[in-house]
C-alpha cells in the first residue's frame, strides 16, 4: 500500500514549519567523539545545578507517582500570588515558559491575525505563530553600532501593528543577544500599544537581571489589562529538565489560557519543585553572584583573544567569531565544548555561550583560544 502525502493532511501552518533545535546533548558528543571531559555550555542552564529546597521538595512527592497532578496547581499558584503579591487568577501555569508562548498563539491568533516580534528574538514566537496559521510582521532590529546592538527596536515593532495584529512579543532580556529594554522605552511602547493587541513581555532571564533600568512589569498589570508578562523556573532556579513556567495577566486573559490549557499541564515533581524553589532566596542570589563572575570572566577573556560580543543582561554572552560561528562551534565539539551557534537567528559570526562554573568557563577559553590559533 503507497502511503498517502500526509504533509497535504497537516494544517497550513504545519506543513513549512521547522522543529525547534535544542542544544547538542553531552550524550550525543560522547557518542560522537568518544570525550570523557565535556563542557556544556549551550541551553543557558544553571551551572550550580536545581535550587537545593527543589530536590527536598521532589524527595517527598516520588512515592505519589501513580497519582495525578494538582491539574489547578493550587500550591504552586499560591506561592507564585504570594512571592509577586498578585491574585491567583491571574497566572495560568505552563509546561514551561515555552507551553504559555503556545497558549498564548493558540487563544489569541488565527488566520486572519498577525504577531509582531523583533528579528533575532526568541525563536519560539516564529513557531507558535505559524503553527497556528497566524502572519508573522518582523520588524528590523537595532544597528549594529546601537547601545543595544541587534536588540528589540521597539519603534518598528509598533509601525508594524495594524487592525489585524492581536499578539506582541517581546523577549527582555532577549534571547540569543542578551540585550534588554529599560523601564521609559517599554513603558512608552506599552502605552502606545492599542487594546485589542496583546503585549507578551517574555521575562526567562529576568532573575539574572542586574541593569539599574530594568523595569518591574508585573506592577504594571493593573494598567495594562493586554500585558501578559512570562516567566520559567528553567534557568536561574536550575528546573530546566522538569519543564514549569507561568504567566501574569489580566484575570479576564488569565481565564481565557486557562481554558485552553491542559489540565496536567505541570508535572506532580515540577509543581512541588518550583514551589519550594520560589522561596530559595539564597540559590537565586548564589546563582546570580556566579552570573556576575562568570560573565566578567567571558568578557574579560573575549577581550584578551580580540573578540567583540553583545551586551548581556541573561546568563550567557553573544560573541562574534570574526569568521561563520559554525566553524568554531564544530572546532569547539571536538575539544569536548558544546556551544550554541546562531547563524538561525540571523546572527552567522556569532556563538552565544552560557556562563558556566569558573572552571568550566576556563576549560571552554582554553579550548577557544586553541581553535582560533589553529
Amino acid at each position: 500500500m503507497i502511503p498517502c502525502d500526509f504533509v497535504e493532511l497537516a494544517v497550513a501552518g504545519v506543513r513549512a514549519l521547522q522543529p525547534y533545535q535544542p542544544g547538542k546533548p553531552e550524550s550525543e558528543l560522547r557518542r560522537e567523539y568518544g570525550l570523557s571531559e565535556i563542557v556544556k555550555l549551550a541551553s543557558n542552564e544553571n551551572p550550580l545545578g536545581p535550587s537545593p529546597q527543589a530536590l527536598k521538595a521532589v524527595r517527598v512527592y516520588l512515592e505519589e507517582l501513580h497519582r495525578y497532578p494538582d491539574g489547578n496547581g493550587f500550591e504552586l499558584k499560591t506561592a507564585i500570588a504570594a512571592y509577586h503579591k498578585v491574585s491567583p487568577a491571574t497566572i495560568t501555569l505552563g509546561n514551561g515558559s515555552n507551553d504559555v508562548l503556545e497558549l498564548v498563539a493558540r487563544t489569541f491568533l488565527n488566520p486572519d491575525h498577525e504577531a509582531v516580534f523583533a528579528e533575532h528574538a526568541f525563536a519560539v514566537y516564529p513557531l507558535v505563530t505559524q503553527a497556528v496559521g497566524s502572519r508573522a510582521r518582523v520588524a528590523a532590529a537595532n544597528r549594529p553600532d546601537h547601545s543595544q546592538p541587534y536588540g528589540h527596536d521597539l519603534a518598528a515593532m509598533a509601525e508594524l501593528i495594524n487592525p489585524h495584529t492581536r499578539v506582541v512579543f517581546i523577549a527582555n532580556p532577549n534571547n540569543p543577544t542578551g540585550t534588554w529594554l529599560g523601564r521609559e522605552e517599554l513603558l512608552t511602547f506599552l502605552e502606545s500599544v492599542p487594546d485589542h493587541v496583546l503585549v507578551v513581555i517574555d521575562e526567562a532571564y529576568s532573575e539574572y537581571v542586574e541593569e539599574p533600568d530594568y523595569p518591574d512589569t508585573i506592577a504594571w498589570l493593573e494598567t495594562f489589562p493586554n500585558l501578559i508578562v512570562t516567566r520559567t523556573f528553567s534557568k536561574a532556579y536550575g528546573l530546566a529538565g522538569l519543564r514549569v513556567g507561568y504567566a501574569l495577566s489580566y484575570p479576564a486573559v488569565a481565564d481565557l489560557l486557562n481554558r485552553v490549557r491542559q489540565p496536567f499541564n505541570v508535572n506532580s515533581l515540577a509543581l512541588a519543585a518550583a514551589a519550594a524553589a520560589l522561596g530559595d532566596h539564597e540559590f537565586v542570589a548564589r546563582s546570580r553572584a556566579l552570573n556576575r563572575a562568570g560573565l566578567h570572566q567571558l568578557r574579560t577573556a573575549c577581550d584578551e583573544l580580540g573578540l567583540s560580543y553583545l551586551p548581556s543582561a541573561g546568563n550567557f554572552l553573544c560573541v562574534h567569531m570574526g569568521r561563520p560561528g559554525r566553524e568554531i562551534f564544530t572546532a569547539l565539539l571536538a575539544q569536548g565544548v558544546i556551544v550554541r551557534p546562531v547563524d538561525n537567528y540571523g546572527l552567522p559570526d556569532y556563538l552565544r555561550i552560557t556562563v558556566g562554573t569558573a572552571a568550566e568557563n576556563e576549560f571552554m577559553v582554553d579550548a577557544l583560544r586553541g581553535v582560533l590559533h589553529s
